[in-house]
């Protein structure tokens, strides 16, 4: 292992002397892609520095046992043994997992979409529900959360709301996060108090960067229209809204939430990259799942991921099979634990991939 991490970091350090290269600095693609790769292998060469330290006390140790004759002296090396050997087995399971192939995808921005399903009314509602939780879980992580376009349910919540979340590796940690939702309640429009199972869908897709995919512009119709909705004076005054369709795929994606027609246009353009961007993505996740399970939706959406049931107050997760009692936190942005366990399910997944590759 030693020598792996070893030739780790001297291609950590070969990037860092590349990076201050004034040739690679002028080309603004390749920069990115080293200062990425940069950032990915500093935690495994920290771990390996701090591991490479222990070692070398622990053969002190061990020397100083074989070859002392002060019993006081002796005694001390075989407690600092046992925490240092303690230590070794602690970086080398840490190191383990940093060793896991990352998804090139991680350390991406994400387009988040929520659509309601089935159950009318009370699926919007439902749908309204989640976005709240998903925005309160980023802003509590200090993640940018900026609606994109959205139509709202008739009696509240959306009927359709796409959302562009940006930050430290959004995609890596929401990505678990797409599927079918399921809700068991008792809806507002009920009178007779019956329980209803209602659906919210969830996509959760990487942002493609400018440099991940090259759109012809000729290939892209233009559309402005007057925003509806809320937005002060300027609504159904201006054509500030842009839809933007994909003549080849035929891909729509509209914006209307910005006054400024060149902002809505930006974020427009963002998922129109990722949405093109999935397809090929969708290739790599399909290559995944055929190798290995994964906690991580292949794309069918019509795959049941969670329920929330609210008689019982419980969040199950149907993927790994966890059962929560507090759904009123969870839904309050509190999902943090069950995003850790659906990761620590996914490493073991993969560290069973790699102990075979091996």
């Amino acid at each position: 292992m030693l020598d792996k991490l070893g030739a780790l970091k001297t291609r950590y350090l070969e990037i860092a002397e590349q990076m201050t290269d004034p040739d690679v600095m002028t080309d603004m693609k390749k920069f990115v892609q080293l200062n990425k790769d940069y950032k990915e292998l500093e935690p495994i060469v920290v771990a390996y520095d701090e591991y490479k330290s222990v070692v070398e006390n622990i053969d002190s140790s061990k020397e100083i046992i074989r070859t002392e004759t002060d019993d006081e002296f002796i005694q001390m090396a075989k407690e600092e043994l046992v925490v240092l050997q303690a230590s070794k087995e602690r970086l080398e399971e840490e190191i383990r997992v940093l060793l896991i192939p990352k998804d090139p995808q991680d350390a991406k921005n994400a387009i988040l979409e929520i659509r309601a399903g089935t159950g009318g009314d009370e699926a919007s509602i439902f749908a309204g529900d989640l976005y709240r939780m998903y925005q309160k879980y980023c802003e509590a992580k200090g993640w940018k959360f900026e609606i994109v376009d959205m139509t709202e349910g008739t009696i509240g919540g959306f009927k359709e709301v796409i959302i562009n979340v940006s930050g430290t590796d959004v995609y890596g940690i929401l990505k678990y996060e797409s599927g079918v939702h399921r809700v068991q309640r008792v809806p507002q429009t009920e009178t007779q108090g019956r329980v209803h199972t209602s659906a919210a869908t969830v996509a959760v897709l990487p942002e493609a960067e400018e440099f991940d995919i090259d759109l012809n512009q000729n290939d892209i119709r233009k559309d402005t229209f007057c925003s509806s909705g809320p937005g002060g004076q300027s609504v159904n005054t201006t054509y500030s809204a842009v839809r933007l369709t994909h003549i080849p795929s035929g891909i729509v994606v509209s914006c209307q939430d910005e006054k400024s027609q060149i902002k809505n246009f930006e974020k427009a353009m963002k998922v129109l990259r990722s949405r093109i961007y999935e397809i090929e993505h969708q290739k790599y996740m399909d290559e995944i799942s055929a190798q290995r399970k994964t906690m991580v939706s292949t794309g069918d959406r019509s795959a049941k991921i969670r329920t929330y049931n609210y008689s019982q107050g419980r969040v199950t997760d149907h993927r790994i099979g966890l059962t929560l009692y507090n759904l009123a936190n969870i839904m309050d942005g509190d999902i943090r634990e069950i995003l850790d366990k659906l990761q620590v399910a996914e490493n073991a997944e993969r560290l069973k991939e790699q102990d075979k590759s091996l």
